[in-house]
């Protein structure tokens, strides 16, 4: 059984990742597949992360889920708090019956510096600076121009850079699935606070869309290359 991390939040709120390496019908004789999907892998993801709703409380009512417009899966009568991600052979998942969640898994890749701009305010643009100059120095010695990058000046590949870059956009997909409801400008209705970046912690967050702006709590791993971030808020 490929049950890759698994946590005990607290007495009510629980997450695990899977690593998917079963045939399709491992997944099929526990849950039901609610939606057509046509591409094979796309489906075990699916699959995969309804399989941990359950896994982690056995009387989840899978059948009950529905999707909102914005693509949010929940409970008609939020019985359960929940949410989902999947990325390459991983799925995961947070249940809670007392908090609204969020839950985001990523795999490092160089291109999410490429679309950093689209995602980070310019404080952020400064921790990423900050925390990538205390991170790798010596890195920054050898490749000094990497920390100019947000102005355009160097493109060359870059290195665990990628892994702060990385922590960031889950961190805002964590807040943007806690929320729910879409059209979420994630540089001006996220903000990250400052942090000392290690391979596991938390930091603070700022969720401003709502009427009165609401402080998070995000917490994070990373597994190798693979960076897991989740939120739970009463």
């Amino acid at each position: 059984m490929p049950l890759f991390y698994q946590q005990d939040i607290n007495a009510t709120t629980k997450l695990a990742v899977w690593k998917i390496e079963e045939e399709e019908v491992f997944f099929t004789a526990k849950v039901p597949l609610q939606k057509e999907i046509t591409h094979p892998h796309k489906r075990l993801q699916h699959l995969a992360g309804r399989y941990l709703l359950r896994f982690l409380f056995p009387d989840f009512p899978n059948e009950e889920i529905l999707i909102a417009s914005t693509r949010k899966p929940f409970l008609r009568d939020e019985q359960y708090h929940f949410s989902i991600s999947h990325c390459g052979d991983y799925a995961a998942a947070i249940v809670s019956k007392t908090e609204r969640v969020g839950i985001d898994i990523e795999i490092e890749t160089p291109k999410v510096a490429r679309i950093a701009h689209k995602f980070l305010n310019e404080e952020e643009k400064d921790l990423v600076n900050s925390q990538w100059s205390m991170v790798n120095r010596e890195e920054v010695n050898r490749q000094p121009s990497i920390v100019n990058r947000w102005a355009g000046i160097d493109s060359s590949p870059l290195t665990t850079h990628h892994s702060l870059l990385t922590l960031l956009w889950c961190a805002k997909e964590t807040v943007y699935k806690w929320w729910g409801h879409g059209e979420v400008d994630f540089k001006e209705h996220i903000r990250l606070s400052a942090f000392n970046f290690q391979s596991k912690g938390s930091f603070n967050g700022v969720f401003a869309k709502c009427k009165k702006p609401k402080e998070l709590n995000i917490h994070y791993r990373f597994f190798d290359s693979l960076c897991l971030a989740f939120t739970h808020n009463e």
